[in-house]
């Protein structure tokens, strides 16, 4: 039986989800989500159908949309679904987000080619849980991609990488702290192959790049 993780983090709601959102939504922070888009999707099928867990203010879900696929969100907390459906609105992209646990995810089996999550895998209190999720709604031949922090990224990474959100002095101050909060929290390369190896995916390829860990699953 999988062990659950001791420590949740309390989800992102109200005040707090929309500080989030606008330290997240720099203009130098949506040109790394357009390229990021483009790069995890290379190869795709026109049309593909793409859920991204934990989405957050929606701003990745909406670079996807752009490319011209077919994008759902799904997110624990009720404010950034609304902060997410908001952006998505001002953008003129139908992205479907919806609020909801990926340990239980509301969605038919095989719905989807492609599965992405961006920095929420960490905070998963049944990390094999919702691996074996995240596999059930992929299609034969799709894959997850999960980006994250990397337990083993120092100091010198985290200040590299705030210093290239534009964030500002205070802000980037709350941010760092942050970040090596998080840390903390974060899987090493080989605890995300252990979780992997687990998992019904029965492996991942890591790549290690500054602060973050991708993490590659294929169904």
């Amino acid at each position: 039986m999988e062990t659950t993780r001791k420590h949740k983090v309390p989800e992102m709601e109200g005040f707090q989800a929309r500080w989030y959102a606008k330290n997240r939504g720099t203009d130098a922070q949506l040109k790394q989500y357009r390229r990021q888009a483009a790069e995890v999707t290379a190869g795709l099928a026109a049309g593909a159908e793409i859920l991204e867990v934990a989405p957050g203010p929606g701003f990745f879900a909406v670079e996807l949309a752009k490319l011209g696929y077919r994008v759902t969100g799904l997110d624990i907390s009720h404010t950034m679904v609304e902060i997410a459906l908001e952006e998505a609105a001002r953008a003129g992209m139908a992205v479907d987000f919806r609020q909801g646990d990926v340990t239980t995810a509301p969605f038919a089996d095989e719905s989807f080619d492609l599965l992405v999550c961006q920095a929420a895998f960490k905070n998963f209190r049944q990390p094999v849980t919702a691996l074996n999720e995240m596999r059930r709604v992929l299609r034969p031949g799709g894959f997850a991609v999960i980006h994250d922090l990397n337990h083993e990224a120092t100091a010198a990474d985290i200040n590299r990488e705030v210093d290239g959100m534009n964030v500002g002095a205070i802000s980037g101050f709350t941010v760092r702290q942050t970040l090596g909060w998080l840390r903390r929290r974060a899987f090493t390369p080989a605890q995300f192959e252990a979780l992997a190896a687990e998992s019904e995916f029965g492996g991942c390829s890591v790549t290690q790049a500054g602060v973050g860990l991708e993490v590659r699953l294929t169904r």
